[in-house]
């Protein structure tokens, strides 16, 4: 099943998600039972050494993965709070790379997910990411500000 890219509104600013950011990933995702997966082709301009992604950028993507494993088996919001993840081989620039998300330990408050990106068959990227979930008033404080309405749905 296809997840809604635009489930926080129209015009909201993530890098990862938002179909309309001018530089961002415009990721799009679907959900099974246990997993939450995409797929990315990087272009040259996500590039550090030539014809390799950024290795911070192969973190972002994952990053956003696990925030949308949440949404999507969870249906909530969690804010990142702790990543642990290894490089095992670079992602190449102009391929496919299959991103899984799946849940490994749901507490109250803290979720854990486990990420895979895998490239040509092969796993280039494994990681942990705990991320926090937060009640609407703890959200504001995180943003700094209001919490926009589309969001309210998915705290704690």
């Amino acid at each position: 099943m296809d997840l809604d890219p635009d489930v926080f509104g129209p015009g909201q600013p993530c890098f990862g998600c938002a179909q309309d950011h001018p530089f961002g990933f415009h990721l799009r995702f679907a959900r099974d039972a246990a997993t939450v997966s995409t797929t990315f082709v990087p272009s040259d301009r996500y590039q550090g050494p030539p014809g390799i992604m950024h290795g911070g950028l192969v973190m972002t993507l994952a990053d956003e993965i696990g925030a949308w494993t949440i949404i999507g088996l969870l249906d909530k919001f969690g804010f990142t709070a702790q990543v642990s993840g290894k490089l095992k081989r670079p992602v190449r620039v102009g391929r496919d790379v299959v991103g899984v998300g799946r849940i490994i330990k749901h507490g109250t408050r803290v979720v854990t997910v486990g990420v895979t990106l895998s490239q040509d068959g092969d796993v280039a990227f494994e990681a942990e990411l705990g991320f926090v979930l937060v009640d609407a008033s703890g959200a504001e404080r995180l943003l700094g500000g209001p919490l926009p309405e589309a969001w309210r749905r998915f705290c704690r």
